[in-house]
This record gives structure tokens, sequence and C-alpha cells, in this order.
């Protein structure tokens, strides 16, 4: 078997650096599933999301981040159409079943989940889409609420600014405000998406140590402020994070997965035909930080993946990209 590319998602067959190759597959799972629903929303929403990263979207700078970049989210994006699928073919009874306009609308949040870093053109307060990081899912939400009625999705613009809260940690879960159980179930699979997905990177690891950390340090995570003004020290330094994180998987897997979202992740079972790759990718890489930590073998963590954000593209090609040729010409994928 092909060793697993950096850029690719667990399958090692869809490049998730890629807004293309995502869309197709996306589309893919989107038609067999619905095959009389317009998949052509969710194209101008993959289109508007590329431009807004890359720092084409009028009065955005694109994306700076580094862990958070364009293809953290693209691979959250395709883990949710893949949870989808698995929770559509596993539905008892068609009343259960989430339906075409709650798998668009939740396919397109999951595309803005993290656009909430993004700076403004006009913000000369910030200097860093890392300092958005305690406040960046509120910022996703109206994102949101502005995108949603322009791709025809009016009805669904405020539950989606709610949904994108699983996602995030700004909102403790019990006051998302979503009645509808089968909008909420979208959102269980939005953030088990989230999760899975990052924690599943084939450099999950380095991307912790040599970028998480850094966002978290100047998105005032790292360490904070109480509020009598004393300092709480969340991560000393990249390595003391990695220790931290078999702990931070085994209770979001644990409680935040397994409790909060009802072990939403057991729908990749049901798409993978038995397997989850998502689980299966994590443990391997957890186990091997464990070996990495008891021995203090940090050299072995040496993975260098290319980093997805504005300081690549700026160095890329300027022309359309595949994504927005293929759209133009009719071609989700």
């Amino acid at each position: 078997m092909r060793e697993r590319r950096s850029d690719y998602d667990v399958t090692n067959a869809v490049q998730v650096s890629d807004p293309a190759a995502v869309c197709g597959a996306v589309a893919e799972l989107f038609s067999a599933l619905y095959p009389r629903a317009d998949f052509q929303p969710v194209e101008k929403a993959f289109r508007e999301f590329e431009l807004a990263f890359r720092g084409h979207a009028d009065g955005f700078h694109g994306v700076e981040t580094t862990y958070h970049d364009l293809q953290h989210t693209l691979d959250v994006t395709l883990a949710l159409m893949r949870l989808i699928d698995g929770y559509e073919r596993a539905a008892d009874t068609e009343g259960r079943r989430l339906g075409p306009e709650r798998a668009a609308v939740g396919v397109i949040t999951a595309l803005f989940h993290d656009a909430g870093y993004l700076r403004r053109t006009h913000d000369t307060r910030h200097q860093h889409g890392a300092e958005y990081t305690r406040v960046h899912v509120s910022r996703s939400a109206r994102m949101l609420e502005e995108l949603l009625p322009e791709l025809g999705f009016e009805a669904a613009a405020a539950i989606a600014a709610e949904m994108v809260h699983y996602t995030g940690y700004e909102r403790p879960f019990d006051q998302i405000a979503i009645d509808d159980s089968l909008w909420v179930k979208t959102g269980h699979l939005l953030g088990t998406a989230d999760m899975l997905a990052q924690m599943a990177d084939r450099c999950y690891l380095e991307k912790c140590r040599d970028r998480l950390y850094r966002e978290f340090e100047v998105g005032g995570v790292a360490r904070m402020r109480a509020p009598d003004g004393s300092e709480i020290v969340n991560y000393r330094s990249p390595e003391d994070l990695l220790k931290k994180t078999p702990d931070f998987c085994t209770v979001t897997l644990d409680q935040r997965l397994g409790g909060k979202f009802d072990h939403a992740h057991r729908y990749m079972n049901v798409h993978f035909g038995g397997d989850n790759l998502y689980l299966e990718a994590i443990e391997r890489s957890l186990g091997h930080l464990r070996f990495v930590i008891e021995r203090e073998r940090w050299d072995l963590l040496r993975r260098q993946p290319l980093c997805y954000n504005v300081d690549l593209f700026r160095t890329a090609s300027h022309g359309p990209s595949r994504l927005v040729q293929r759209i133009v010409q009719g071609h989700p994928g």
C-alpha cells in the first residue's frame, strides 16, 4: 500500500488541499444520496470559500493561520459529508433522514466553520488572524448569517449560526439554541467531523507542535489572564502541548464525541462498510506520540507538510484554480 501523502485524506485518495478534489468527492456522495437535489449552491459555497481563504474576496485578507489553514477546512468538509452519508444510510425511517437541505447547509457550515479567523481589510486593530482564536466561532457564525441567504438558504441562516458552535468552545452545548432534533444531529456530525479530521491528519503531531502552539500564543490561549489578574499557563511550550495531547484526545473522543455527540463517529463505519479509518489513524498517531513522549524523542516528529495559507498562495500562480474553472464549465469535480 502506498504511504499516505501529507495533504491527502485517510483513504489516501482525495487531495484535501485541493478545493476541486474535495468538491468533487462531496458532490459524488451528495448526488448519490439526493439524486434530485440541486448541488449548485454548495458548488458556489466552495468557490466563495476558496476565494476568501486565498485572499481574493473583497474585504478579507485571506487565511493567515497555519494550523487552521485551507487544508484543515477541506478535510473537515469531506469528513462531514462522509458522516452524513453514513447517517443517511443508517437512518431507520424516512422521517429520521436529514434530507438535502440540512446536508447542504451542513457542508456549507463546515466550509466556513473557521472563517472567523479571516481578518477584514478594514481591521486596523489586529495584525494576524490567530488573534481571533478565542472568538473565531462567533465570527464564523456572523459570516454564515451573511452568506447563506445569498446561497438560497435564508431560513437556515440563523440555525447555521448556532450550529457552528458545535465546532468550538465558546458556548456550552446546552446553550446552543436549536429546537429541531435533526438540525441538532447535523450539528453533532459537524462537530465530530471537525475533531476527527484534524486528529486523523497524517501530520497532526507536527502541526500541533509547529503551528497550533503558535496560534495559541498569538490568540491568548497558551497563557491567559484570570479575572484577578493572575496568569493561567495552559501550555508552556510546544512540547508541553504535545505532552497534553493524549489526554486531550482521550477526553475529546470519550466526552465530546462520545457523550455530547452521541458517538456520531460510528457513522464512519457505515460509510466505509465496517472500518472507521479516522479512528484508526488517530490511534496510530497517539501510539506514536506516547512512544515519543516516553523516550523524549522529539526528533522523531520530523514531517514538514506544506501550509496552505496566504503565504503559500502568494508564491503560487494567480490564475483561476481548477475549482473555479470547473464551476464555470459546469463540472463540480
